[in-house]
């Protein structure tokens, strides 16, 4: 009779080892901080204690967009895939898991979770839940752990990710990076779309602290003199290069050059042509995130 309550000690302490062991922030810990907050990027993060860094991002763009990045510490040794759930918390017994999606971490890279998957994650965690990983991990012998986001203090911080998401310009780097833009016939003034274009280009670049680059280069169609075209296209070059500095980019960050009729991608004997050929383009360089 007295070998029973060994067994089953042994049996409960043989459970206990089987649970998977589980990086998340305790109530204490729990953190959440809006890490960037503009009209280019949002970005909600939340340090997870002993593993690293979980975020969620959202940036200009055309299309509604959220990532959440999960950055280890340690690098993702080996390409695998991952359980993700969402689990209630310690203090609400009696409530099931609910099983999410798999993920694919990715060798040496962040792990990812993108779109819709993403914005469950949010609601989960606006719901008090916590959104689980599940994965092998090398680094213990390919032992079963958990990495998990907690609740506590995220809506707060969740309302302010809200707003900045809804004040994101429509339009992101890729859309601007490269731009043509035309001119009014023997004048410094745009034509009425590309005057919008080089808003939409100033906006984002007022917005986005990385432009690290503007690269100018005007032409003009070959009505009137080589030497006439050639000053037109420059002081064509030094408005647009003031507007960028206007918008607080130094001097030494903005090349340009005047080519004047040289270039013409199109034919010049036409009125048609000859507006083709009166552009600037406008080429954004931006620093490595």
């Amino acid at each position: 009779m007295r070998i029973l309550p060994l067994v089953a000690g042994l049996a409960w302490c043989s459970g206990a080892w089987a649970q998977p062991r589980t990086f998340i922030a305790d109530i204490e810990q729990s953190l959440w901080r809006l890490t960037s907050d503009s009209a280019v990027e949002c970005r909600l993060e939340h340090p997870i204690p002993g593993f690293g860094t979980g975020a969620f991002v959202s940036r200009a763009s055309k299309n509604i967009n959220l990532v959440f990045e999960l950055n280890p510490l340690r690098a993702l040794p080996r390409t695998q895939s991952a359980a993700l759930k969402s689990e209630p918390p310690q203090w609400q017994p009696g409530r099931g898991a609910r099983n999410l999606t798999r993920v694919t971490f990715y060798q040496q890279f962040d792990a990812m979770v993108e779109q819709q998957s993403a914005w469950v994650m949010l609601d989960e965690l606006s719901e008090g839940r916590w959104p689980i990983f599940y994965f092998d991990d090398w680094y213990r012998n390919n032992q079963t752990t958990g990495v998990g986001l907690s609740s506590v203090n995220f809506r707060a911080r969740y309302a302010a990710f809200l707003d900045c998401q809804h004040n994101l310009l429509p339009y992101g780097f890729e859309d601007i990076a490269f731009s043509v833009l035309n001119y009014v016939n023997n004048a410094d003034e745009l034509t009425a779309h590309s005057s919008q274009r080089l808003a939409m280009i100033a906006e984002y670049v007022k917005a986005d602290p990385h432009i690290g680059e503007v690269v100018i280069n005007t032409y003009t169609d070959s009505f009137g003199s080589e030497y006439h075209n050639k000053q037109l296209s420059q002081r064509r070059a030094e408005a647009i290069k003031g507007r960028f500095m206007e918008l607080g980019l130094p001097a030494n960050a903005i090349s340009l050059e005047g080519h004047g009729e040289r270039r013409p991608i199109a034919d010049n004997s036409t009125p048609e042509g000859r507006e083709v050929n009166r552009r600037v383009v406008i080429s954004l360089g931006r620093e490595r995130l």
